[in-house]
């Protein structure tokens, strides 16, 4: 007699399929609601970067070399949701990590009184804004960094809910996190108490580095301070000399010849184991210096370099090719964009002595280059940068050290316009280092400002949104639940 047939579910087991579906749907949600918690009150603030971890390779260089103790003191209201104190904490727990010599606490000024009482008597701190603010102290040198300072902020305007309404609100948006850029020059500024000095010359046509418009050198000058080279202008007039204390002699866009008097002291600054940073403008036709330059090994020739493929308005120049040179080495694979720029060659000097300075191309335009001045020449690659560096002689000692050059076939691809486009801003802090013989500041690209982007929505919106993280989401999740345990029941 043939077995009754068996149902495919018992009741239990339908039930016990039931309740399987109900608790892995409820472990869903569960997991939906926590990841949106933490999403909302955590990673708020999250920034995203081209960078591919968290420090730069140069910050990284500059951290690892720290020898000494620097104890950080991250002077904040902690439960401010508007002074980025999340993001400051945790960039400065990358710097400690990276360094056990650097120590890093908080002091929350609103909620411990007691800590925040001592920090204010050891860092003689009074005034009503002595508040949020990022202290490094090494030996008892300290700087400190303002808080407000480590970010920049932009007036928006507050969607309106309503679009009747004709009242406008207004806010101020967080766009740009300026943090590590601001601590790396703290640290190099603490474990250095006496900052380098570059002097800046004026009075023929080069621009100012207080000038904030286009074609002045504000930000050079930020770039300078980042390295924590200080900066003072300088005129060669009547029997001014070159300081003694002139670590770097900054020539930048001359538009007018060199007195005969200027010419003698910067030869003689040269002479005596001087750096110089030279930039050509394409406006100066000859400033006099070509001479001096020559006995160097430099010929800033007098013609503009043009190229018809690397440009973006027949005016520029975008250059990829870098000589192997530890000024330019770290810019492999990115590139420089210069505006007109003026060819600058070496010279072959006769019966070069043993000691002769060696002369280096740091950057050369393409093949396809030609010269405004002379258009039937083939087109070729032209060099427009170059470094010189004096071999040492045994037994001689100048009083400034050992000569270092580099001339630039442009002045205007480093003023406010130009000196953020692509790589112009990483090559001034390598040129003005390797003047200075920092090789520690030679290493990987720098910190760059990061840009923090946010979605701004109404409250309709963010309610809108929230039902569809909270509700949409898992609701969906039980609806495809419900209906696989139908299709199975079946």
């Amino acid at each position: 007699m043939a077995a009754k047939s068996q149902p495919s579910f018992s009741p239990g087991r339908r039930w016990k399929i039931g309740f399987d579906v109900v608790v892995r749907t409820a472990l869903v949600l569960a997991v939906v609601v926590m990841v949106n918690y933490l999403g909302a009150n955590f990673f708020g603030r999250f920034f995203l970067s081209s960078q591919a971890q968290p420090l730069s390779t140069r910050t990284l260089s500059v951290v690892r070399s720290i020898t000494n103790r620097v104890n950080v003191t991250v002077y904040f209201d902690t439960q401010d949701e508007e002074n980025f104190y999340p993001t400051i904490s945790a960039l400065l727990k990358e710097y400690q990590s990276a360094n056990p010599n650097i120590m890093v606490k908080t002091v929350d000024w609103v909620h411990d009184a007691g800590e925040a009482q001592k920090i204010k008597e050891q860092y003689k701190l009074g005034s009503a804004t002595d508040k949020d603010l990022v202290i490094f102290d090494c030996g008892g040198y300290f700087k400190i960094a303002p808080g407000a300072a480590l970010y920049q902020k932009k007036i928006e305007q507050i969607p309106n809910e309503n679009p009747n309404e004709k009242e406008l609100s207004f806010r101020k948006k967080p766009i740009a996190f300026n943090g590590e850029l601001m601590f790396t020059a703290m640290l190099l500024a603490v474990e250095n108490p006496t900052p380098l000095k570059a002097y800046f010359l004026q009075g023929d046509g080069e621009p100012s580095l207080s000038d904030s418009r286009e074609p002045g050198y504000l930000k050079f000058g930020a770039v300078l301070a980042e390295n924590h080279i200080a900066t003072e202008p300088l005129q060669l007039l009547g029997s001014d000399a070159v300081p003694d204390d002139c670590n770097l002699l900054i020539i930048a866009g001359p538009r007018t010849a060199f007195s005969p008097g200027e010419l003698q002291k910067i030869d003689r600054y040269l002479a005596q184991g001087g750096r110089l940073f030279m930039l050509f403008n394409y406006l100066s036709v000859t400033t006099g210096l070509e001479p001096i330059l020559a006995r160097w090994g430099v010929d800033g020739v007098a013609d503009v370099v043009q190229e018809p493929k690397n440009t973006s308005s027949g005016q520029d120049i975008i250059i990829y090719n870098f000589g192997s040179h530890p000024a330019v080495n770290p810019l492999t694979g990115l590139a420089v964009q210069m505006i007109l720029p003026r060819r600058v060659d070496t010279v072959d000097l006769p019966n070069a002595p043993a000691d002769a300075p060696k002369v280096d191309v740091l950057v050369s335009s393409s093949p396809q280059s030609t010269l405004v001045h002379d258009p039937a020449a083939a087109p070729r690659s032209y060099p427009l940068m170059v470094a010189v560096e004096q071999k040492s002689v045994p037994g001689v000692a100048n009083p400034r050290g050992t000569t270092r050059i580099i001339v630039a076939g442009d002045s205007s691809f480093l003023n406010n316009r130009q000196i953020e486009s692509l790589a112009n801003r990483d090559f001034a802090g390598y040129a003005v280092n390797w003047l200075l013989d920092r090789t520690v500041l030679l290493e990987g690209i720098g910190p760059r400002p990061v840009t923090e982007f946010r979605l701004t929505m109404t409250q309709s919106q963010q309610k809108t949104v929230r039902w569809l993280l909270l509700g949409a989401l898992p609701g969906g999740v039980l609806v495809f639940g419900w209906l696989v345990w139908l299709a199975r029941r079946k």
